[in-house]
């Protein structure tokens, strides 16, 4: 791709205004907030294994929800949080950018971080233990050791932790579907041992799974907590090991690419399409072939962690750059009521995420809705529909009124030490 826009009249003039590069990663950022409800929306209807392994959902799981995981396994598992990370990458030089322009250091982004990392551990320990945002806060603080590198430099050194992470996954999931999947792996006793602890790994974790749906069916909002606080407290290591390779190369593309022009107009626009298509033609082939296999192997366990940690690594990361480019020359020019309200959205990302996770544990907790364990996946997508519509609803009408969203208005208090007016 060149990194000079094109002088033909299909080419996105440069935008030199930070006004409308901001606007614009606002429009994409929306759209991820969006898409990361429909990801997770798994997680917080049904217990939290029902995420990657459809047999532990609580009602059954039929023909039809099993298609319904084909498609989220190629549209939207892991390319949403994909693209959300690649934006926060670019957010964090865009923080930089005008913390430099005012004499601020590097100091400013830290501490803005490590508020960002407490946020995460309420969210993980009182509301939901799917929190990234204190993943986020840790891949952030690594990623400032590389803010001042020059961008080909971040993008390089992004590229090649992605691929040797996907290597790592690679390397600790498949194995495990292979042993525990294959008959012919009972082959010598010591393949037969290695399945028996696989099997009893497994069994532990669908266990934990049952507990979880009786303390939401019928346990209180305190017990959900304990439960979490004591079964769970490592989880937040866990998930940083799970995803450090793949969310802090992530952030250094994104901020290689936003440095680079992505969101103002300095790449050539038909060679844009041509990477973005590209790269979702390919890695949305890659990623059916294996929902694919994996739906004819049966959904096992260890065949559904494989197909999501193993073999989709490389095409999700096809899917993900090819996404973020299109909707990065999209948004450019994106006019009209939608996407003012996605926008909006986008610019109250921060409380849209963490809301939509109150929100979802008023309408699935034993002690509230109490739906939990009782949707199946098609019901699940129609309250992510719903909730969209109630993000897209408040998000602009508030910021008529208000100059930020009420978490972002919190971070950013909390960030600079002073209260900074709310009210337009």
């Amino acid at each position: 791709m060149s990194s000079h826009a094109s002088a033909t009249p299909d080419a996105p003039r440069p935008v030199s205004d930070p006004a409308e590069r901001i606007a614009a990663l606002d429009v994409v950022r929306g759209l991820a907030v969006m898409g990361i409800l429909a990801a997770n929306i798994v997680g917080f209807g049904q217990p939290f294994q029902a995420y990657l392994y459809p047999g532990a959902f609580a009602v059954p799981h039929g023909e039809a929800a099993s298609w319904l995981w084909v498609a989220q396994f190629v549209f939207i598992d892991g390319k949403m949080r994909g693209l959300f990370t690649l934006l926060f990458g670019a957010g964090l030089y865009l923080f930089m950018e005008k913390a430099w322009a005012r004499g601020a250091t590097i100091g400013l982004q830290v501490r803005r971080l490590l508020w960002l990392g407490l946020f995460g551990a309420i969210h993980f320990f009182l509301i939901w233990r799917g929190d990234i945002l204190f993943l986020y806060a840790v891949a952030g603080l690594a990623a400032l050791l590389f803010i001042k590198a020059r961008p080909r430099s971040q993008f390089v050194i992004g590229l090649i932790g992605y691929l040797a992470g996907a290597l790592i996954y690679a390397a600790l999931t498949i194995p495990m579907q292979l042993v525990a999947d294959s008959p012919a792996a009972t082959a010598s006793p010591d393949m037969t041992d290695i399945r028996s602890g696989l099997d009893q790994e497994k069994e532990v974790d669908l266990a934990d799974a049952k507990v979880e749906l009786g303390l939401h069916e019928t346990g209180s909002y305190l017990d959900i907590v304990r439960h979490t606080i004591t079964v769970h407290w490592s989880d937040l290591a866990i998930s940083l090991l799970m995803f450090a390779f793949e969310t802090l190369p992530l952030m250094l593309i994104g901020m290689a690419l936003y440095r680079r022009g992505l969101f103002g107009g300095g790449f050539d626009a038909r060679k844009l399409r041509l990477w973005g298509w590209a790269g979702l033609a390919l890695g949305g082939a890659l990623s059916l072939l294996i929902a694919l296999r994996t739906l004819d192997a049966g959904l096992t366990y260890y065949g559904t962690l494989a197909a999501s940690f193993g073999w989709a690594a490389i095409p999700r990361l096809f899917m993900t750059l090819g996404l973020f480019v299109l909707l990065a020359q999209w948004a450019a020019g994106a006019r009209g009521w939608l996407a003012e309200r996605v926008s909006a959205a986008g610019r109250a990302a921060f409380t849209n995420y963490l809301g939509t996770s109150i929100l979802m544990m008023l309408v699935f907790h034993g002690w509230a809705g109490g739906l939990f364990g009782k949707l199946g996946r098609g019901e699940l997508y129609l309250v992510t529909i719903a909730t969209w519509v109630l993000m897209l609803a408040w998000s602009k009408p508030w910021l008529e009124r208000y100059r930020y969203g009420p978490l972002e208005w919190l971070w950013r208090c909390l960030t600079y030490g002073r209260r900074f007016t709310l009210r337009r």
